[in-house]
């Protein structure tokens, strides 16, 4: 399958999942939370897809590319984080916990080996 879009890749849609679940699973947030982690984190959870689509547009040049893939990683490490104080202040279960993190771990990984080998994905002038 040849790869159209940034939609089309594979860690696009699995940070798209993400951001999904954590808007779903944050409605439930108390509603003094709304300004503050529930918008942080549906916020940085969204904003690994927009700046992956922003990367996208950017393969042109390698290092506002690779500018743009160090955003994604660090707003994904950001909505890890968030998971992470949601269960510490007992607004999501274990499991919720682990049905967010695994895949942000997931995107982080290939999100690195995009940073790490960018290339495949740059547009050549040939």
């Amino acid at each position: 399958m040849q790869i159209e879009s940034a939609k089309d890749l594979m860690v696009y849609k699995v940070a798209y999942q993400v951001a999904m679940k954590v808007f779903e699973i944050s409605k439930k947030f108390p509603s003094e939370k709304k300004y503050a982690l529930t918008s942080q984190i549906r916020h940085s959870s969204r904003s690994v897809c927009l700046n992956l689509r922003e990367a996208w547009a950017k393969r042109r040049y390698e290092p506002h590319f690779v500018s743009k893939l160090t955003d994604c990683d660090g707003e994904n490490a950001e909505t890890e984080s968030s998971i992470d104080f949601a269960k510490a202040c007992g607004y999501i279960t274990e499991e919720q916990h682990a049905q967010l993190v695994l895949p942000c771990r997931e995107v982080g990984k290939m999100l690195g080996s995009m940073i790490n080998n960018p290339r495949s994905f740059l547009i050549s002038d040939l």
